[in-house]
């Protein structure tokens, strides 16, 4: 394990019966980045936080938390975690105060010392306000930011979150986002499982995905991106003038029009760009509307989880 990770986790192995959920999986989370973790349902993203959190024993493999053995050292590593689950942990009867206090005295602190983590936890999530609300009170937003703050309460050095962000509207997704991203400028660790590709490309600086629960990749978003295919030219071929033919697209060109529109994936866009240019020019051609379109995330995600692509980067 290098000296900045938070998380080392090498041949991770969970079944649960005759389902093998979690099929030797290695992962790497460096102190101070957002690590994210991408795969359809199934594909083993809780069940792998749940075994790193210590929530789950590990069937085979080994993982450790800076240092700290997760097998035989769980009490030292749940002081060094914080979790965010896919739902609501707080209790709804009492107020965003008392459920910090609460998680804080949970977690050992005195009791003075757990109303001043409540307190500089509630003005760092924007909550002071609503200190003492009920959380029945709480919009979606609110009570994940309240989940996210109860589990920052022992001041972890690594977080856990498990699709935080599901279920909320956009602007509360962004708010949340702010949040996460401040967690690292404070050399906190995060492991985060999304469903969402825009919130992978905007918050990780790696990403794994996951299918059947194996790693088919591990990456950057850019680099996972090229993942996805070949760059693609689209071009709609404007309609000529009553009584004219188009002119004939060069013999390269050609091949990739269907219903009047190019639509060519390019090894050499470059190279490609320079021929429809140039019969542009060469015909008189208006190129408005001409698109060059990096592969998306999505496109990766899709050619990675499809079953053919899991088996060839498996």
């Amino acid at each position: 394990m290098t000296a900045t990770a938070a998380i080392d986790a090498t041949g991770l192995v969970k079944s649960f019966g005759q389902l093998r959920a979690v099929d030797g999986i290695d992962l790497e989370v460096r102190q101070g980045e957002i690590f994210g973790v991408l795969g359809p349902n199934g594909a083993g993203k809780t069940t792998a936080i749940r075994m790193l959190a210590t929530l789950l024993p590990i069937d085979a493999g080994q993982a450790r938390v800076f240092g700290v053995d997760v097998v035989r050292e769980p009490h030292r590593v749940r002081q060094l975690v914080g979790v965010t689950g896919q739902y609501a942990s707080v209790d709804e009867e009492l107020t965003a105060t008392e459920n910090l206090w609460m998680f804080g005295r949970l977690q050992g602190l005195r009791s003075a010392d757990a109303r001043a983590a409540a307190s500089r936890l509630l003005g760092q999530f924007d909550l002071t306000e609503a200190a003492s609300k009920p959380i029945s009170q709480f919009s979606g937003g609110m009570r994940r930011r309240l989940d996210l703050a109860a589990s920052l309460v022992g001041r972890p050095s690594v977080i856990f979150l498990d699709e935080p962000t599901t279920g909320l509207d956009p602007e509360a997704r962004r708010r949340l986002w702010s949040v996460i991203e401040n967690l690292t400028a404070r050399g906190t660790g995060v492991l985060l499982t999304t469903h969402y590709l825009d919130e992978a490309q905007r918050l990780a600086s790696r990403v794994v995905v996951l299918a059947d629960g194996r790693v088919v990749a591990d990456a950057s978003p850019d680099k996972l991106r090229a993942m996805g295919g070949a760059p693609v030219i689209r071009y709609r071929l404007p309609a000529p003038p009553p009584g004219c033919t188009a002119p004939d697209l060069p013999a390269g060109l050609a091949g990739h029009v269907a219903d009047g529109e190019l639509s060519l994936p390019s090894a050499d866009v470059t190279a490609d760009l320079a021929l429809l240019t140039g019969w542009a020019r060469d015909n008189h051609v208006d190129l408005t509307g001409l698109e060059v379109g990096s592969p998306s995330l999505e496109d990766a995600y899709l050619a990675l989880t499809s079953e053919e692509g899991a088996e060839n980067h498996g």
